[in-house]
């Protein structure tokens, strides 16, 4: 019994947390070292040009403090909302300001060029204006600083001189004529005259005495525009943050871009980059992670003690051992998605090897029979017991796969295990459902037998979709940067909808690639350009076992047993 998520009945999956996911997607970034390299050789580039073109230019900076026009300059009503800052920062970054500055600095006709180096800005909160000057010499940028305030302030000064003038002048225009009317008046008044002409006087005194106060008022204006709190002085240092900071800026900045590229490509690369996205893909755990190999390695993993390889073979035929769908049935189909079978060819007949080491009877059938080649790959020899075809004769015969053939594979320590291996034929899906075929894998119905299926990749042939309804438990090995999601979920479903289950996925980094073989069908190393010695000979092989039938006391069924053979002079 599974769950609907393929977690075994009675397990509860355990969420990760939320360190262990980070972890996990940070390593999985750092899959794309080039990427990352890239954009930190770019934020480096970028912090380069920025200490370059910042290596020789200086600021210079003048702060002026603005008023407005008040007869008391000391009065505590005078409000500083009658200034809009934000109007006079861009009269003092106007063109009339740069041509009162350019022809101070003796430079008229170059305002546009002036402008290029000037930037006003207003502190917040304040009614301060801050003249910053750019260029590339020290002395010339606090010089146009300074003559930049200078010529906003005698601008500022003349636009307010010349609106008091203005006032002053309308207002004279309107105290001359009552003026006449009043002396006109008082010429014409005498004792008699009567009591409203006096008081037609009296009004155009007032009159006259208001506009006199305004205007006095107008003349006595302080004309201030503003009070310069820091002159400009030739900076002494480069401005920019410097060669050092530049490159610490750029590297950081480059890091984060280059995450930022890795980041993307992960989330729009459809491969399986790690053993979470295999396993939520086949919904079924990660057996184990195979370390990288060699191409011309041999099939059979070295059994001393301190080999990884064969440790990490055993490890996974545990947690095989383990599972209660396999332990029930043991019966195994070992395919790969796409690519070459060398590596599912390599985890089957470990596999094997461990469960012959662990006393099972170990069955291992090459269904390829596309392109067979185990036995180019094994130590194997014939071996010379009665076969299921023998007891019916009815069965194939011996050119037709299955057929009588069968072969003992020598695994050193381990012990041995049986192969039948793939042929060539006309049929192949014939074959594969023939009742032979099912009669060679029902040999797992003896509970001291296994039986392990090899077939080519599911997505390159049907043949292994053939056989899943009678092996039931299929293991998966992949290259998870060869293969994509999508394409593993479509496996699983495939594998679910003709009847079987997914124990489980073995992953493996690129060792699909075929050996070199030398004239005996053994894989070999070969470097290019070597000259090939000729090849010395090799010692007598070891002592072969063939099985025999012994009893064990708990079962009444035949198990395979061992004994110590000697090989015929032309078998050695």
């Amino acid at each position: 019994m599974t769950e609907a998520n393929g977690t075994p009945a009675g397990l509860v999956p355990v969420p990760e947390d939320e360190p262990d996911l980070l972890r996990d997607q940070f390593l999985q970034l750092m899959r794309y070292p080039r990427l990352i390299a890239g954009g930190v050789l770019l934020g480096l580039l970028g912090g380069a040009w920025l200490g370059l073109s910042t290596a020789d230019t200086y600021v210079a900076t003048s702060d002026v403090r603005l008023r407005v026009a008040t007869d008391d300059p000391f009065s505590a009503t005078q409000s500083a909302s009658k200034l809009d800052m934000n109007t006079e920062r861009q009269d003092a970054g106007s063109r009339r300001t740069a041509e009162r500055a350019a022809e101070k600095l003796g430079i008229g006709g170059q305002e546009e060029a002036f402008l290029s180096g000037l930037q006003v800005t207003n502190p917040p909160q304040s009614q301060v204006l801050r003249f910053s000057y750019t260029a590339a010499d020290p002395q010339d940028a606090a010089r146009r600083a300074n003559a930049a305030v200078a010529a906003y302030l005698a601008v500022r000064r003349q636009d307010t001189e010349a609106t008091r003038d203005s006032m002053i002048k309308g207002l004279k225009n309107q105290l001359n004529p009552i003026a006449k009317q009043h002396e006109e008046l008082a010429k014409t008044l005498t004792s008699t005259s009567p009591e409203s002409d006096f008081s037609v006087k009296a009004n155009l005194l007032n009159k006259i005495t208001e506009l006199n106060d305004r205007i006095s008022k107008l003349d006595s204006l302080d004309m201030t525009p503003g009070k310069v709190i820091r002159k400009a002085t030739p900076p002494t240092a480069s401005d920019g943050p410097g060669w050092t900071l530049s490159l610490i800026l750029g590297g950081t900045g480059g890091l984060a871009l280059g995450l930022l590229f890795a980041w993307v490509r992960l989330v729009f690369d459809p491969a399986a980059r790690s053993e979470g996205d295999v396993a939520r893909a086949l919904r079924a755990p990660v057996l184990g992670s195979l370390p990288r190999t060699d191409p011309d390695d041999p099939l059979l993993a070295d059994d001393r003690d301190d080999s990884p390889l064969a440790e990490e073979y055993r490890s996974i035929a545990y947690r095989l051992a383990y599972d209660r769908r396999f332990a029930d049935r043991r019966r195994l189909l070992v395919a790969a998605p796409r690519g070459s079978s060398r590596t599912a060819a390599a985890v089957a007949v470990n596999l094997a090897a461990t469960f012959s080491e662990t006393g099972k009877r170990v069955l291992v059938v090459e269904a390829d029979l596309r392109r067979p080649f185990l036995t180019q790959e094994l130590d194997a020899r014939e071996l010379s017991r009665p076969s299921w075809t023998d007891e019916n004769p009815g069965g194939a015969a011996d050119e037709e796969w299955p057929g009588r053939r069968r072969l003992l594979v020598d695994a050193g320590e381990s012990g041995g295990f049986e192969l039948v291996p793939g042929a060539r034929v006309r049929n192949v899906a014939r074959s594969l459902t023939s009742p032979e075929t099912s009669r060679l894998v029902a040999e797992a119905d003896d509970v001291h037998a296994t039986v392990i299926v090899l077939t080519p990749p599911v997505f390159a042939y049907a043949d292994a979709l053939a056989l899943v309804d009678r092996v039931d438990g299929v293991l998966v090995v992949c290259d998870p940067r060869g293969v994509h999601r999508a394409q593993l979920a479509r496996l699983r479903d495939l594998i679910v909808g003709a009847g079987g289950t997914v124990l489980g996925a073995v992953m493996h980094r690129g060792q699909d690639a075929m050996p070199v073989r030398d004239n005996r069908g053994r894989g070999r190393k070969q470097k290019k350009g070597a000259r090939q010695e000729p090849r010395a000979a090799e010692p007598a092989p070891r002592r072969r076992e063939e099985p025999t039938y012994i009893r064990h006391e708990h079962d009444d069924q035949p198990t395979l047993g061992l004994q110590t053979v000697s090989l015929p002079p032309d078998r050695q």
